[in-house]
């Protein structure tokens, strides 16, 4: 695992290569990710899973799947610029099958023998509250027997963070226990989203990140809307300014409140598709700001 701590140099722009899905319509996967990342001054080496014409929220849609190879040969591609070297993360989410998740993880290896300061950020998609499991089958048991045990970060949500480690999860306590049961398979840094215990005033929405053996909470409003891409986003978000800055305290502050603001925008628009590129400002200077708190 990756053990440098210091922040980047502020003069030099990250490079991340994104493996994830697009689509054409709306923000979801890849067109979620990829334009926050370079509002905010990154390069994005971007690597499409699959291209659809729209999230498959609306419950049809169009276009094709791609095969693993095509994973391995765009990576290649990339390696012969002589680029592996410069790569600071990958970030990778929804895997559609376990080959594209070992094209993702071969990948990631591949990054981190050129440059072993680089951390892979895996959103281990598996389900959420209220749907269960949405995945193809054998994808959970990969991400928890093979992706998670080989990523620096993940973001799981709550029925991510409980299925990956088989606890329920009641209160703090619990979600700080399951964290450092993850955190034991591999992963050093864990942000938990979309997090509703016991303890969860009425009206709102924590997450909580976990790093170090610190622990910090941090607690938004919940908004009215039920969208698609926001997960992907904070993902994104999440690992810029923990490369950036170091401390997962102050990428839990700076994500979360960036995607509060999209989806506040989004929320007052009453969007179905988060307004990604019409609440680009959230992303540079939130308009509101949530502070992370030690727990």
């Amino acid at each position: 695992m990756n053990q440098a701590t210091s922040p980047s140099d502020a003069g030099r722009p990250l490079n991340i290569l994104s493996i994830q899905s697009w689509v054409s319509y709306g923000h979801v996967g890849n067109a979620s990710a990829v334009f926050p990342l370079q509002r905010l001054g990154a390069e994005v080496w971007a690597v499409n899973t699959v291209q659809f014409s729209n999230h498959t929220g609306y419950g049809a849609w169009r276009g094709s799947v791609f095969g693993a190879e095509l994973i391995h040969e765009l990576v290649e591609g990339i390696a012969e610029r002589g680029a592996l070297p410069r790569c600071d993360a990958v970030l990778s989410g929804y895997m559609g099958a376990a080959e594209i998740g070992e094209a993702i993880l071969a990948a990631a290896a591949r990054v981190k023998a050129a440059n072993p300061a680089a951390m892979y950020c895996c959103d281990p998609v598996i389900g959420d509250v209220g749907r269960g499991v949405f995945v193809r089958p054998g994808i959970p048991e990969f991400m928890r027997d093979r992706a998670v045990p080989a990523a620096d970060i993940i973001t799981p949500n709550q029925f991510e963070l409980e299925w990956l480690t088989g606890r329920e999860v009641r209160d703090l306590a619990g979600a700080k226990a399951a964290i450092a049961a993850l955190q034991a398979t591999g992963p050093r840094c864990v942000l938990v989203t979309s997090l509703r215990t016991a303890e969860t005033p009425e009206g709102s929405i924590e997450l909580l990140a976990g790093e170090g053996g610190e622990f910090w909470r941090l607690r938004t409003p919940m908004l009215p809307l039920s969208v698609n891409g926001a997960g992907d986003a904070i993902a994104a978000l999440f690992l810029f300014h923990r490369l950036r800055w170091g401390e997962a305290r102050v990428a839990l502050s700076a994500a979360a409140s960036s995607i509060y603001g999209l989806l506040r925008r989004t929320s007052e628009a009453g969007s179905r598709e988060i307004l990604t590129v019409a609440a680009q400002e959230e992303f540079v200077t939130p308009s509101r700001v949530f502070r992370a708190e030690p727990c």
